[in-house]
Order: C-alpha cells, then sequence, then structure tokens
C-alpha cells in the first residue's frame, strides 16, 4: 500500500510500515514544513493514504471537501506510545486496500472507520 506520513506522525509507524513492504513518503524527509494544503494535495496525487497526528486534517476532509485519498489520524497519548506502530501495522494489514478514501481515527484500544461520501 501506499502511504504518505505527515511531519506530526510517529516515525516509528514509518519504519514499521516500510518493513512490512508498504511504500512510504515521509513529509520530513521530501518536503519538510509544507502546509496541511500540500500535504493533502501530494498525498491525492499519488493515491496514497495520509498518516498524521494533526487534527486540522479532519477539517480539511469534512469541512472544505477536500479531494484524497483516505487519511489515518493518530490520537495516541503518551503513555501508549509504546504501541502506536504496531496499532497501526495491525490496522493497515486487516483492513488493507478497504482503507482507501475512508477518514479512520485511531486510538488505544479503539478504531473509527468513516467512508467518504
Amino acid at each position: 500500500m501506499r502511504f504518505l506520513a505527515d511531519e506530526s506522525c510517529d516515525f516509528a509507524v514509518v519504519r514499521s510500515l516500510r518493513d512490512a513492504g508498504h511504500d512510504v513518503l515521509a513529509v520530513a524527509e521530501i518536503h519538510r514544513g509544507a502546509s496541511d494544503d500540500e500535504v493533502i494535495d501530494l498525498a491525492a496525487s499519488e493515491h496514497r493514504i495520509l498518516i498524521t497526528e494533526d487534527k486540522d486534517f479532519g477539517q480539511l476532509v469534512f469541512a472544505a471537501a477536500r479531494t484524497n485519498s483516505g487519511v489515518i489520524f493518530v490520537r495516541f497519548p503518551v503513555a501508549a506510545r509504546d504501541s502506536l506502530a504496531a496499532t497501526v501495522l495491525e490496522l493497515v494489514s486487516s483492513r488493507a486496500e478497504t482503507l482507501y478514501s475512508c477518514f479512520v481515527v485511531v486510538e488505544p484500544g479503539r478504531i473509527r472507520v468513516t467512508r467518504e461520501a
């Protein structure tokens, strides 16, 4: 699968997905300081699911109706960060291609998937 990791994304997630064979671009490596608009446009143009911890992308997807290929929004408190990468990898492994065109909120012990209109 193809992903774009926003600068806010914990790099352990990037490493974990890459180690599992996924194609992951990291904004921190290719376009540090990119605006949210640039990030969501890049993800959409390259058909990549955006992984972020920035809640502003929910606003762009739902209120501004920005074109996107899907978003995984991570909400993990500091106390639960040890399981973050494994949780995202399990989500990707179990749901795979069905994640495209969805807005997914990942929290410790809870995953919510909204299919975009």
